[in-house]
């Protein structure tokens, strides 16, 4: 097995991340265009199908594993391959298990969401890409125990680039829904089968009741707090389905989906190496320290001036390209959907930490209560508020995770606000520079372009100046990473 120290574990992670970063970042900037076309070719009602659809498989999804995957990754000692093939059988079973009813059901669920034919036949391609996407769990797993992240980009900088090259080609000729259908389709196909190339492993089949207890004991809690997470936020997506008009459920969708971009641009990439870097060192107290603080630091950095930024400027891109003008409902939501991203995004290294010593039913708790809060706020504050109580719900709950550090610390004596002052202190700066000047500065779609540089430019500049040692040494870790074999 090999051994992990806060040396190699910093190395392989900092080479992770910038593989990971580095090499989806076209991917990225494709998906954003891709997102560009389709709100100007699709509908708001598109848009409510899509969010309503994938919200239903994604509901399916949690119940496919019961948290094996992340027992196998949090493990200390090396998984067994009879391991490997019990928690493989087990998910393969669970799979079976809920596509066959899925199909069953399917008449029903299009009668409960009003969908169109083209709607039930975009449930029926998640449902094959839900299966599809199960025969890459343990290939998956192996590479990131071992931090080979690296290694793991290639199948998804392959997949995401079928599925957005072939959502923009289809839009762009007018087959609206259908283009969902062919794109998720395409990009299970691809996904599974460079997964097996990429990290080849023989699929097969075993059982045993004391292994899989054994893996359940740890996965079992794991997977509580995934299923609470689930009812928190996508079944409350399947709920507003319901109650809302879908051309209301697009403009939560589409708010939701550009108020997220940034986590998906840099930090999915992030936050996925933190759970497996911790888990290899949580027999070092000093230095899951290091690595709690530096993540808050690395999330703070991009994530704050980056939400900052799409409060403040998407509102004009709505006024000068006039196919936008249908989402400037989507606003307010916009604006509260980016502020839970800040604290969202700043509670996930504190909730892998607790994962990766063990503590999954400490998070159990936390997301009991959160579960709870989210499903007593939206449906007041739909009442009140209509759509726009989804965003706002969904806000003051993102506030409540951070409750999570006080309890965090008593395993380790981290700090919470000192990573993320300067980049907070830097940010309102920005902020303030956006706000004063944008009446004056903005006037087309060129000057808010050049709006969006200059903001760019004095955040990079006072951000380095506030904190040149911790970029400083990042560089460094980044250079003699890419250095090291």
């Amino acid at each position: 097995m090999e051994d992990f120290n806060l040396d190699s574990v910093a190395r392989k992670s900092v080479k992770s991340i910038f593989a990971l970063v580095s090499r989806t970042f076209l991917i990225q900037i494709l998906g954003i265009v891709s997102s560009l076309v389709l709100a100007l070719y699709l509908s708001p009602s598109d848009f409510g199908i899509f969010f309503i659809v994938s919200s239903v498989v994604v509901f399916l999804n949690y119940f496919s594993d019961i948290g094996l995957a992340a027992s196998l990754i949090q493990k200390k000692e090396e998984p067994s391959p009879r391991d490997l093939k019990i928690a493989f059988t087990t998910q393969q079973f669970l799979v079976i298990l809920l596509v066959v009813p899925a199909l069953i059901l399917s008449p029903f669920i299009q009668d409960f969401f009003n969908l169109t034919s083209q709607g039930l036949l975009l449930f029926y391609a998640f449902l094959v890409s839900f299966l599809l996407s199960s025969l890459k769990t343990i290939p998956t797993v192996l590479l990131e125990r071992k931090l080979d992240f690296h290694k793991l980009v290639l199948p998804q900088i392959a997949e995401n680039l079928v599925y957005n090259v072939a959502l923009i080609i289809l839009a762009v000729n007018g087959y609206g829904l259908m283009s969902f259908v062919v794109a998720v389709v395409l990009r299970s196909i691809v996904g599974l089968v460079l997964m097996y190339i990429v990290m080849p492993w023989r699929i097969g089949f075993a059982w045993d009741l004391e292994s899989f207890k054994k893996m359940a004991s740890f996965g079992l809690p794991f997977q509580m707090n995934s299923l609470l997470a689930l009812v928190k936020d996508d079944l409350i997506n399947i709920y507003i389905g319901r109650v809302l008009p879908l051309h209301q459920v697009g403009y939560v969708g589409f708010a939701q989906k550009w108020a997220y971009m940034p986590l998906r641009l840099v930090l999915d990439n992030v936050i996925k190496i933190i759970f497996p870097s911790l888990s290899r060192l949580q027999h070092d107290e000093e230095a899951l320290k290091k690595v709690i603080e530096k993540s808050l630091f690395a999330i703070a950095l991009f994530i704050m001036p980056t939400a900052i930024g799409i409060i403040l400027i998407t509102p004009y891109f709505t006024e000068f390209i006039p196919k936008y003008a249908k989402w400037q409902p989507a606003l307010i939501s916009l604006a509260f959907f980016s502020l839970n991203s800040v604290f969202g995004s700043l509670s996930t290294p504190i909730t892998n930490f607790l994962y990766a010593i063990g503590k999954s039913k400490i998070t159990l708790y936390f997301m009991a209560f959160w579960t709870l809060l989210i499903w007593i706020l939206t449906p007041v504050l739909v009442h009140i508020y209509g759509y726009n109580g989804v965003a706002m719900a969904s806000f003051i709950v993102s506030v409540s995770t951070i409750s999570i550090y006080f309890v965090a610390r008593k395993y380790v004596r981290f700090s919470f606000f000192t990573p993320i002052f300067k980049p907070l202190i830097v940010t309102i700066i920005m902020g303030t520079f956006i706000f004063l000047t944008k009446d004056l500065l903005i006037n087309s779609l060129s000057t808010l372009f050049i709006e969006i540089l200059l903001a760019a430019g004095l955040y990079f500049i006072l951000i380095y100046i506030f904190a040149k040692k911790e970029i400083d040494k990042t560089f460094l870790l980044v250079k003699e990473s890419m250095r090291s074999k």
